[in-house]
């Protein structure tokens, strides 16, 4: 017992238990806090993740409609179909010179940021189209302009796997790409429209200023981490109020300098073989459907059916935890759709329309749904440290295979003489060959696992 000058010192009074103290008046900024739900950080109702999706809607209304619409402008200016060509293959090439440096690229900066600088290039050099129709002009603002993309395609995917936990991924992939597709349905056909009917300015000033709206949309971006900042953070499966939170997916957790090429090398060969046919049939279909009204509404069909091809298969993805599942069914209904497209350049006028409507849903059902489990399956193979470096090389196996399948049916058809239809079926036997290859590789993989998941040999060898 302390003692002082005076005698023994009276004891101190013991403090009260935690659970006897009553509770203490809310400061007024804890009640509002209280009474205000607070807006998640991360997750499909974040703040940060609506802003992509709102920025990559006006960023994609200023490229699909002109996609479209400067060849037009190229071709009235006098530089021919060549010239035409030439504009949208120089987009591509700068695009996929974009995409290959956008790995790095994100290792050093933000995507966010980058999301704002493709947007700036893609916008700003928009507004200069109107001056003059001279090629040459118009070449190298396309140039510009596909580099603003490949920073615009690339940053954006990477920040759909950087905002969202690994248990929303799916569905997260499945509505970015329903603010990709929905600008090419909504705003493309009345472009082209307003081309014919009151000239190309008016186009070129609303299309440069919803990629310019787009720039300080994402930079609103508060997102300064992301859910899987630490070293330890986005590993979790999670899933939402009333999921099986162990059907969600899991991210490969064991970092490394980059990501096994074997695990990337199957969904990326069938998005490849997979988008070389979509390529195809977006450059060759009103060649090919000659019956009136068919090409139109085979395109539209496609364009629709993709997008909810995408949404579907985030959904189903995310509730059943099966990332990569969907790949082979997907690729089947592509290779199908290709080939029933094929019969349909053959068919009267009369059903020829039906039967197109059906090839229209088929194939894009199944590249909807291709395109969001690929993705979604490389991120989660790859893991978090590797988001930017998948979402560059996804993209460039997607912008190089459109270029890919056009520019083969092409010389197909001309240094072969081939008809449109059977490049088609060219294109539908090359899809199902390597899905069947793939398939036949992971089963001898699995197989393999089976015996011994470390050397290959029978447990009792």
């Amino acid at each position: 017992m302390r003692t002082t000058r005076s005698g023994p010192a009276a004891p101190r009074p013991a403090a009260p238990h935690p659970a006897a103290l009553p509770p203490a008046a809310p400061r007024p900024a804890d009640a509002h806090a209280a009474a205000t739900p607070a807006t998640p950080r991360t997750g499909l109702a974040s703040r940060d993740f609506l802003l992509l999706l709102a920025s990559t809607a006006a960023v994609f209304g200023n490229s699909s409609p002109l996609l479209s619409v400067v060849p037009l402008w190229a071709e009235h200016g006098g530089g021919g179909h060549g010239g035409a060509g030439a504009t949208t293959a120089l987009t591509m090439a700068t695009t996929v010179a974009a995409q290959l440096a956008m790995g790095r690229v994100l290792r050093r900066f933000p995507a966010r940021h980058a999301l704002t600088a493709g947007a700036l290039t893609m916008g700003l050099p928009a507004f200069a189209y109107a001056l003059s129709p001279a090629l040459p002009l118009t070449l190298a603002l396309s140039a510009v302009r596909g580099l603003g993309f490949g920073m615009v395609t690339v940053a954006g995917s990477a920040l759909v796997a950087e905002l969202v936990p690994p248990a929303q991924r799916g569905r997260a992939v499945g509505w970015y790409g329903v603010a990709v597709g929905l600008p090419a349905v909504a705003l493309l056909p009345p472009a082209v429209w307003c081309a014919a009917e009151f000239g190309f300015g008016p186009v070129f000033l609303a299309t440069a200023a919803l990629g310019v709206l787009a720039a300080p949309l994402s930079a609103l971006i508060s997102h300064d981490a992301g859910h899987n900042a630490g070293p330890n953070a986005g590993h979790t499966a999670v899933a939402e109020p009333g999921e099986d939170a162990s059907a969600a997916p899991r991210e490969d957790t064991t970092g490394g300098a980059r990501p096994g090429l074997r695990a990337l090398a199957t969904p990326w060969l069938l998005l490849f073989v997979s988008v070389c046919a979509l390529g195809s049939l977006m450059s060759f279909l009103p060649l090919a459907l000659t019956a009136p009204g068919t090409a139109p509404t085979a395109l539209l069909t496609v364009s629709l059916a993709l997008i909810v091809g995408r949404w579907a298969a985030g959904e189903w993805s995310d509730r059943r935890g099966a990332a990569g599942r969907l790949a082979a069914p997907a690729a089947l209904a592509c290779a199908l759709g290709t080939a029933a497209f094929a019969a349909v350049g053959t068919l009267p006028a009369g059903r020829a329309l039906p039967v197109g409507i059906a090839a229209g849903l088929v194939f894009g059902l199944g590249m909807g749904a291709l395109q969001n489990d690929t993705l979604v399956a490389m991120f989660h193979r790859a893991g978090p440290a590797h988001h930017g470096t998948v979402s560059a090389v996804w993209n460039m196996g997607y912008d190089s295979g459109f270029g890919a399948g056009a520019l083969l049916t092409g010389v197909l058809a001309q240094a072969l003489a081939l008809s449109l239809p059977t490049t088609f079926l060219v294109l539908a036997a090359t899809v199902a060959t390597v899905l069947l290859m793939t398939t036949a590789s992971a089963r001898v993989g699995a197989r393999s696992r089976e015996r011994d998941p470390d050397d290959g040999r029978p447990p009792n060898a």
